[in-house]
């Protein structure tokens, strides 16, 4: 029998930590985000900057990218010792990433070469240093093939390569002498130099960074680029070379920075807790500078190989879009703006809103002779539903007076798009989400009929901030009439489910999807038709160990390999578990927000990849690696779902409602911003009662109301010793104490005094790469009108057995279909089954009714 058990971090003296979070003037954070581990030779690896970038594998082999040049292809290394030529890609031991570097370490028999990947932030280059320590004389040689040309679908036509002895280095030039790049080092000779005859030819050029004879010595490689000749590339070259090591400092700092001025966790969760902080610093590695273009959030990064594009490094619309939620989440304004200008800059004359914009967009007519930049229908009402989550938090209602041509005009367009019932279309104006295979064609998605709704409600807020309360009054009116239209033209009464779309003939197509729950993220729904669609799709046919399939894997139209007809994406679950989270499905959306956080920490570390298989622990052989927005699903499901924080930034206003996981007794939350305000928050719960201490900037609006179990009694509220009032909100699964109350300037704590409550909690893992799904799904949960038993229905691998955490277990008289042990629950899943997944049944009777 297979076991399988969560050992739970100890809460050792985490309070103590906590609160000294809590009083330091600042946000504490990770004072080391280092991720090491024995390198996996075919993994993705990279360092980035907001100009240039490294990408390649953890075997060593990079290209180098100057936006918009790819300056070579094919970068390896040589280790010349003791008369031998040692291939470095068979001496990878162990690989380690910060966010201003990335590191690999080679070790032969008498030496050991540490090669450092570093980007500086806001520079037109990179820097590649070997740390050396060697017994015996041994040199480095460095090989590359040039690849000098523009991202596509663009291209520089001929492009040449010579040795330049005075500055050690390789210059790639063309016949304009416009374009050039620089790569060298120096104390580099030249090895080799491509060529090409009439008799051979080679590809390869090498450098040699000349010998350590014994101990210990530094080599480095500088790797810039211009768009404005030789000389400027010259200058950044010698930069590189004199400053690379303040620069790679300055870039520690960056980062630092950055995650000291945006929302900070301290949570008991520890894996987490270091996804979280990679996942902001994931995200903003997605900030790019083009020098024609100009600064926004481009999709992701991957090798290129051959070709001249880098995964997805250029610019996307609606991705910017559902990473802008995050940043907001996060108080990263100033990089949600930023997008927003970039993508609305470009936004066609009939108010549609771009999809993507290649980093070559300048040098062809890509707007209008090729078919990517406005492919998508979906960007347009994103865009107004980004914009009015940026001014909403930010404050920044200038913006929107700003902007309201544009969002007006993006309107339109949507407007245009309506069918016959009002809804918006894709069929004929561009795709939804699907944008290929067996679930097309359709006329409109779920999808993008609630994203068309959640737009008219957007819009009337952002007309309002723009002082247009007539148009405001309409738009809200709109948005009335058209949420229940959504429900009810999606909704399946036979199946107990939303239908994916409706097809050409207005026909329900009935295929259970996780795009249900984007809707869902914005609270569209109905709750008791969510409810029955939640349940489905907590199943394990549609969850697995690393997060939801767009489709039942049992569905006719399923292929663990389609990209969009059964694979999984991060960004999927992320909306699934914020979705569940809005609709008090906490158990399947902690699981769905793991999910996403230990892909941080696997795969190429620190970040996210785009998509896996459906049926296997692994990406897709075309998955980006490094993709933005499925970093932005680390961040949304905790800030936005789990902790459930909203913020009014024009009332000072924070909403606060968490879904705190059974096993977790405290955390603490740094720098959430409401407007100009900042707030503090340390939490901790015990048997009798939860407690908040606060620290405010100035005087708040706070609306605290965390999630209690159905048996749970509140008795009392008190702020800072005197009574408050709260009300009690249910729903089937949980309740919440709600306290709405103005916070002074400065310390408060508020105490919520209760008894009887109760939880469980299961903290999954990601099974071995390249296994199927191990872990248990909890597929229903529902308690009895008394609140004298719950009952729960799980699925999970055949024979398995789980462990749950059970808080407050004294409030436990039996279970049927499971073990109390050690204030565990213990959940034995039948071993004799025709299912995949057998499931099941346990209800839990406690000691007392309420």
């Amino acid at each position: 029998m297979q076991r399988i058990r969560f050992h739970r971090q100890p809460d050792i003296a985490f309070a103590l930590i906590v609160l000294l979070a809590f009083c330091s003037s600042g946000s504490a954070q990770s004072s080391d985000l280092e991720l090491s581990r024995t390198a996996r030779p075919w993994e993705f690896f990279c360092a980035t900057g907001m100009r240039a970038g490294l990408f390649g594998n953890e075997s060593g082999n990079l290209e180098a990218w100057v936006y918009p040049l790819k300056v070579f292809r094919n970068f390896h290394l040589h280790f010349l010792t003791e008369g031998r030529s040692l291939p470095a890609e068979s001496l990878v031991r162990t690989v380690s990433v910060r966010p201003e570097s990335s590191v690999i370490v080679y070790t032969g028999d008498t030496f050991s070469v540490t090669e450092t990947l570093a980007v500086p932030v806001h520079e037109a280059g990179a820097v590649i240093t070997f740390e050396v320590e060697t017994a015996h004389p041994l040199e480095i040689e460095a090989e590359f093939e040039r690849d000098f040309q523009l991202e596509w679908p663009a291209a520089l036509g001929g492009t040449y390569l010579n040795w330049d002895a005075g500055l050690h280095a390789f210059y790639f030039g063309e016949e304009q002498k416009k374009y050039s790049a620089i790569v060298g080092s120096p104390s580099g000779d030249l090895s080799e130099l491509e060529y090409q005859t009439n008799y051979s030819a080679s590809q390869e050029s090498a450098i040699r960074l000349g010998a350590t004879l014994k101990g210990k010595e530094t080599k480095v490689i500088a790797i810039t680029a211009s768009v404005n000749g030789r000389a400027e590339a010259e200058n950044t070259y010698k930069h590189l070379l004199n400053d690379y090591a303040a620069l790679e400092k300055d870039s520690a700092k960056y980062y630092s920075d950055y995650l000291a001025r945006t929302v900070g966790l301290e949570l008991p969760d520890a894996q987490v807790q270091q996804a979280y902080d990679w996942a902001r610093v994931s995200v903003i590695q997605g900030l790019v500078t083009n020098p024609y273009l100009g600064s926004g959030l481009i999709a992701g990064y991957r090798t290129s190989g051959t070709s001249q594009r880098p995964g997805f490094a250029w610019f996307f619309g609606r991705d910017s879009f559902w990473t802008a939620l995050a940043l907001d989440a996060e108080g990263d304004f100033a990089t949600t703006r930023t997008a927003l200008e970039f993508i609305s800059k470009y936004q066609r004359a009939d108010g549609k809103i771009p999809h993507e914009i290649s980093q070559g967009a300048s040098f062809v007519n890509w707007f209008t002779d090729f078919p990517y930049a406005y492919a998508s229908a979906d960007a347009t009402p994103l865009y107004i539903i980004a914009a009015n989550d940026y001014v909403t938090e930010s404050g920044d209602t200038a913006f929107a007076r700003k902007k309201w041509e544009s969002l007006w005009k993006a309107y339109q367009f949507l407007r245009s798009t309506y069918d016959a019932q009002g809804l918006p279309q894709n069929f004929g104006f561009g795709h939804g989400w699907v944008e290929g295979g067996p679930l097309l064609p359709v006329k409109t998605e779920l999808y993008q009929s609630g994203l068309g709704a959640q737009a008219l409600s957007a819009l009337s807020s952002l007309a309002h901030f723009a002082d247009k309360d007539d148009v405001s009054k309409q738009l809200a009116d709109d948005f009335a009439r058209q949420k229940p239209l959504v429900n009810q033209a999606f909704w399946s009464q036979k199946s107990g489910t939303y239908a994916f779309a409706l097809d050409t003939n207005s026909q329900k197509v009935i295929e259970p999807s996780v795009l249900a729950t984007v809707p869902m993220w914005f609270g569209l729904l109905d709750q008791d038709k969510a409810d029955s669609m939640l349940t489905q799709l907590s199943g394990p046919d549609h969850e697995t160990d690393w997060g939801m399939r767009i489709i039942s894997a049992r569905a006719s139209r399923y292929d663990a390999g389609g990209y969009h007809s059964g694979a999984v994406w991060p960004l999927f679950t992320g909306w699934a578990s914020v979705g569940e989270y809005r609709y008090h499905r906490a158990f399947p959306a902690y699981s769905n927000l793991r999910a996403n956080a230990l892909h941080a920490l696997d795969g190429s570390l620190g970040h996210v990849t785009e998509v896996l298989s459906g049926d296997y622990y692994q990406p897709l052989s075309t998955s980006s690696p490094h993709q933005i927005w499925s970093a932005a699903m680390v961040i949304s499901p905790l800030l936005r779902g789990l902790f459930g924080l909203e913020t009014d930034a024009a009332q000072h206003k924070v909403v606060f409602s968490p879904h705190v996981p059974a096993d977790w007794t405290s955390f603490a939350i740094h720098n959430v911003r409401a407007g100009d305000t900042s707030l503090d928050f340390a939490y901790r719960k015990a048997l009798d009662g939860i407690s908040l201490q606060i620290e405010s900037s100035a005087a708040s609006s706070l609306e605290f109301s965390p999630a209690l179990s159905p048996r749970a009694q509140v008795i009392s509220a008190d702020l800072n010793g005197n009574r408050v009032a709260f009300q009690i909100s249910k729903n089937d699964i949980d309740e919440h104490v709600v306290v709405r109350l103005t916070i002074p300037k400065g310390k408060s704590t508020l105490r919520i005094k209760l008894q009887n409550d109760f939880g469980i909690s299961y903290v999954g893992s990601l099974p071995p790469l390249g296994s199927s799904s191990l872990g248990l799904r909890l597929v229903s949960d529902s308690w009895s009108a008394s609140g004298d038993a719950e009952s729960l229905e799980f699925a999970g691998a055949a024979g398995a057995r789980y462990e749950l955490t059970v808080w407050n277990p004294g409030q436990i008289a039996s279970v049927d279909g499971a073990e109390i042990r050690n204030r565990k629950l213990v959940v034995n899943i039948p071993s004799s089954s025709s299912e995949a997944n057998p499931r099941q049944k346990i209800v839990i009777h406690f000691a007392a009714a309420r």
